[in-house]
């Protein structure tokens, strides 16, 4: 698949993630520290969104339990996660996210 549009940049807002589908992969782009992330969209823990839950320093918050996840490596870096969280290669092309979900960076 390699890379592909996932969202347009003016769609996510400054420590914010918007859901969005890419294949079979639910995937939540974020917008952290100046950067743009994207992370599959669920949980380790209990399977659920990450995209709605807090963003902050280059991490995201589940919003059930408060699992915390890097945007960089997809480590748990709180519990009641354990595992990590794959996280996938981003670029911004012409204002334009892309993602590529066929290459994770981490898999869990």
């Amino acid at each position: 698949m390699a890379f592909v549009r996932a969202c347009a940049l003016a769609d996510l807002a400054p420590e914010t993630a918007v859901a969005v589908e890419i294949g079979d992969e639910d995937v939540a782009v974020v917008h952290s520290a100046g950067e743009v992330f994207a992370i599959r969209d669920e949980c380790s823990h209990a399977s659920i969104p990450l995209s709605e839950g807090d963003v902050g320093d280059c991490e995201i918050e589940c919003y059930l339990h408060g699992s915390r996840f890097s945007l960089r490596t997809g480590a748990a870096l709180g519990l009641p996660a354990t595992e990590p969280v794959p996280v996938y290669p981003c670029r911004v092309v012409d204002d334009q996210v892309e993602v590529d979900v066929d290459n994770p960076i981490v898999t869990a």
